[in-house]
């Protein structure tokens, strides 16, 4: 049986602890939810501030130029490029995923109405995440195609001749598996299919290498485990061979290449650069700056490398301190027991009381979140996310004695813990 003990010995031989101390990390509270919502960089609300009182304040419109505002979305990009296997020059910081995703298969679909006419299929995964299957349905209603879902195991089989653009999240929000990037790719171009990754739950949590996938479109979100804080932007990686093939629909002034040429027709920027669209929220983007920072503060302690490693500590003995400790209790694990078929978090299961399970752990200061089940065969979901900059074996030790607690008293029974919240 692991210990409290145990846990404490391999913190203090972590070599990544010292990068804890980059956050505000409230008392009492374990942060088990980093895969939804990144917690706050210490230097984050100081660089707030002073864009805020110096460079809008004082600097007012001249700060486009001065304080650097309008190359934001490549300097953040080149920033985000070095953690997702892209060169700088590849990739934007700009708009939301939901945003971004559009535009990429947008472009994705006209390549391939080019390089393979006549497909009409777009394929998914089932259980994607949402947003990506609301913004693929509405492309494929509008542009004629058919969205065809199937489930992880069947993807390799639906990569057929009929099909245009294969669309998959990286790392499954619900369950943590992660697919084999570059194997996915590599079958799909064999049968002449385009690929877009959603890297929402990759960016700073695994290591992603877009270039050596071969991949041709992807995209991410600024506020998981790159700790830009709520709503920060998101990016955008286009191969370098599509960048300049096709406009993006959404082709907006800061795309354009000479936005204050002031021209009434629309000529593209080079490049990803004409992925942007509109004017970017600065505010948003110096926040943004700060996480991804972070993150990159681990680069003189292995980098992506090194996190993965402990990532992988942390969620091995989570299941494991889970299965000794809470045994008995109803709880299923959805996650891909091999590391390496898992991205950062770990999902239980359980038949009844999953959600306020989590309200009664969030009550104990155990953060972590819940997600419903389909009705099927999907049962409901204690999901949570173990982000390495910040998350302690001693904390895994934790949390687990608290949902032991929670278990074996039945608090989670009490009527306050079973009222649905807005947000879950």
């Amino acid at each position: 049986m692991t210990t409290l003990e145990d846990c404490r010995a391999l913190d203090a031989q972590d070599p990544l602890r010292p990068l804890r101390d980059q956050f505000v990390l409230p008392e009492g509270v374990i942060y088990l939810d980093g895969n939804s919502l990144g917690v706050l960089p210490k230097t984050a609300a100081a660089r707030v501030a002073q864009a805020i009182t110096e460079e809008w304040g004082q600097g007012l419109i001249r700060s486009w130029n001065s304080a650097g505002w309008f190359e934001l979305p490549r300097r953040l990009g080149d920033k985000i490029a070095q953690l997702v296997g892209a060169n700088a020059g590849e990739v934007v910081a700009t708009d939301s995923t939901s945003i971004n995703l559009y535009k990429v298969l947008s472009a994705a679909l006209r390549i391939a109405a080019q390089d393979a006419p006549g497909r009409s299929k777009v394929v998914s995964e089932r259980s994607n995440f949402p947003t990506d299957l609301y913004i693929a349905e509405s492309l494929c209603r509008e542009k004629g195609y058919t969205l065809h879902l199937v489930d992880s195991h069947r993807i390799g089989d639906a990569l057929t001749d009929d099909v245009a653009v294969l669309m998959l999240t990286h790392v499954n929000y619900r369950t943590g598996a992660m697919h084999d990037m570059a194997g996915l790719t590599r079958a799909a171009h064999e049968a002449g299919i385009v690929t877009v990754w959603d890297l929402a739950h990759s960016a700073g949590a695994v290591p992603v290498d877009l270039n050596a996938s071969g991949a041709d479109f992807a995209i991410g979100c600024g506020y998981k485990y790159l700790n830009g804080g709520p709503g920060a932007p998101a990016f955008v990686w286009v191969n370098p061979k599509h960048a300049d093939r096709f406009w993006q629909p959404l082709s907006g002034w800061w795309g354009h290449a000479a936005p204050f040429d002031f021209t009434p027709d629309y000529q593209p920027a080079a490049g990803i650069t004409r992925y942007l669209c509109g004017t970017q929220p600065v505010l948003g983007m110096v926040a943004l700056e700060c996480g991804l920072d972070t993150v990159l503060a681990a680069q003189p302690l292995g980098g992506m490398a090194a996190l993965r490693a402990k990532s992988v500590a942390l969620t091995e003995l989570f299941i494991r301190l889970v299965e000794e400790r809470c045994a008995g209790q109803g709880l299923g694990l959805a996650t891909p027991r091999e590391p390496a078929l898992r991205g950062s978090q770990v999902c239980l299961t359980r038949e009844a009381g999953a959600y306020a399970i989590v309200q009664a752990l969030i009550a104990r200061g155990v953060i972590g979140d819940f997600r419903a089940g389909d009705g099927g065969a999907h049962e409901d979901i204690l999901r949570f996310g173990f982000t390495p900059l910040y998350i302690g074996f001693e904390d895994v030790w934790n949390a687990v004695e608290q949902l032991r607690q929670v278990l074996e008293t039945a608090q989670w029974q009490r009527p306050e813990f079973n009222q649905k919240n807005a947000v879950t």
